[in-house]
């Protein structure tokens, strides 16, 4: 098989690394995320076609900034160093920095004043996305500026001779008007690459990659009725067919009718050999009068494990265990700095150092919107794929409060409600993420002519691209008042609905 051109990312810890890696895809070129300091050794194994220098929160002038040796590079190597890429190459290459006189945080006008391969076709002036405290003063020997803004006099610079490039700004962020054609243009007219990465050929790599792995082993997977999941378990199945088990843990915490519409996809429609275990008594035993999140989350992780550990058991030899793990997990996983946990993820992670399964992780180089489209690829129906993001611990996470099954009913019913209007309403696919939240308060509502005092309802709706962030969905408010008048009718319990207006941050999707 042919090698794949391979463009590769050195992370310095930027909060947009994920976002270069997704904007190389998208241009039909296949890259991967590193530290910043990988070896010579691993850099000559790899062999990259091009190279990508990310940004980073330090200051390249600081004693304990993360230092980098262009020494390594081959001279002919196409390279793009950003913000920081920028910043600490020109600094080792003998180049100076500063702090800048004036900090640039945000949109500013970058203006070319050297056209090359990298800005042909670009106007001469756009607006371009600025996160930078320093500044190179004084280009190293063989380099000339090719941009700047009003405050910043190199922002811009590149090699005489080496097909090496350095903007101080951010293209791979929607902010810079012609970010994605910079990209190309560096993809395309300098490093001369081929846009080879299509979703189908890695269906085809990955099956036969599974069949290797596998070999004559069985493998378990645990489904969540989720995107991932379910992409990693058809999968699997065209690899190795009926030696694939799925275990679907009902814990009674999902949306209205969901596992029976998994299951009823998955097992009913492409034959995929699928244990439902009904365990919602046991949940819900296990979360009776526990309030905070962190514990809920932390119960239901427990008791997911015991109850697949169990389940996987009665099935004999097992080998292997599937995990949908994304590549935004592997890239996080070795991120250069350390993040703090904001609430903690319910996944299956503990569970092969529990069993002592080797992992198959086929999907552990995709994004989510990658995801779907291998779903696609492999037949799976639009509803499944297009399905909003779900937490693992489900519901018991947007009931505020101790779970129980009165509530979750009144939740499920109100959000299907507000479901079924977005899909009428054809705004379904137009969020990233839409579900209801029942608060832990009463309030005083009249209906025929009668007082009330039943639950209040929140709604959200937001749009994003990956989750990281996100911005309150503006729906009409047709649609929302005709959302509200159908919950309160329909669902007994509520009566009063309200709309979530945040962004994230400072909240963040989930209200729990």
């Amino acid at each position: 098989m042919k090698r794949r051109q391979l463009v590769l990312i050195l992370d310095f810890g930027s909060q947009y690394t994920q976002l270069i890696a997704r904007r190389v895809r998208e241009a039909g070129v296949y890259c991967e995320v590193k530290p910043y300091d990988v070896s010579r050794a691993e850099l000559t194994k790899l062999a990259p076609a091009a190279l990508i220098l990310s940004g980073s929160p330090q200051s390249a002038n600081a004693p304990d900034a993360y230092k980098f040796d262009p020494g390594k590079l081959a001279p002919r190597l196409p390279v793009l160093g950003i913000c920081y890429g920028m910043q600490v190459t020109m600094y080792a290459l003998g180049g100076r920095l500063r702090q800048a006189r004036h900090a640039e945080f945000g949109a500013v006008t970058y203006y070319v004043d050297r056209t090359d391969a990298l800005t042909t076709r670009l106007p001469r002036k756009f607006r371009a996305w600025m996160s930078h405290g320093d500044e190179v003063c004084a280009l190293p020997d063989g380099y000339v500026a090719t941009g700047h803004t009003v405050n910043c006099a190199i922002a811009g610079a590149r090699h005489t001779e080496r097909p090496w490039h350095f903007v101080q700004f951010h293209p791979e962020v929607l902010h810079t008007a012609v970010g994605r054609d910079l990209l190309t243009n560096f993809l395309f007219k300098v490093a001369h690459l081929t846009p080879d990465w299509k979703i189908e050929h890695f269906l085809d790599e990955q099956v036969a990659a599974v069949r290797r792995q596998v070999g004559r082993g069985r493998v378990v997977c645990g489904l969540s009725g989720g995107v991932d999941s379910s992409v990693v378990a058809a999968l699997l199945h065209r690899a190795i067919g009926e030696r694939l088990t799925c275990i679907f843990v009902d814990h009674g915490l999902m949306r209205k009718d969901e596992g029976d519409e998994v299951t009823g996809v998955l097992a009913g429609q492409l034959g995929l050999p699928i244990v439902r275990v009904n365990a919602q008594k046991r949940f819900l035993k296990a979360l009776d009068g526990v309030e905070d999140p962190e514990k809920k989350r932390k119960i239901i992780g427990r008791e997911f494990i015991r109850v697949f550990e169990a389940e996987a058991r009665k099935l004999g030899k097992v080998d292997f265990l599937a995990q949908g793990t994304l590549y935004p997990d592997v890239i996080e996983s070795a991120s250069v700095g350390k993040a703090q946990v904001i609430k903690s993820h319910h996944n299956v992670g503990g569970l092969p150092e529990r069993m002592k399964l080797k992992l198959v992780e086929p999907v552990r180089t995709l994004f989510k919107d990658e995801v779907r489209a291998l779903g696609r690829a492999l037949g799976l129906p639009a509803s499944m794929i297009g399905r909003h993001p779900f937490p693992g611990p489900g519901l018991a996470v947007r009931i505020l409060g101790p779970v129980n099954e009165a509530d979750l009913t009144i939740l499920r019913e109100a959000d299907a409600v507000f479901i079924d209007e977005l899909r009428k309403s054809r705004l379904y696919d137009k969020v990233w993420q839409a579900f209801a939240v029942l608060l832990p308060v009463r309030t005083v509502g009249v209906m025929g002519d009668a007082r009330t005092y039943d639950r209040v309802l929140g709604l959200r709706a937001v749009t994003s691209q990956d989750g990281m962030t996100a911005d309150w969905a503006r729906l009409p408010h047709a649609f929302l008042a005709r959302a509200s008048s159908r919950i309160v009718n329909e669902v007994r319990g509520v009566n009063r609905v309200v709309y979530d207006v945040s962004s994230k941050p400072p909240a963040t999707i989930e209200w729990e």
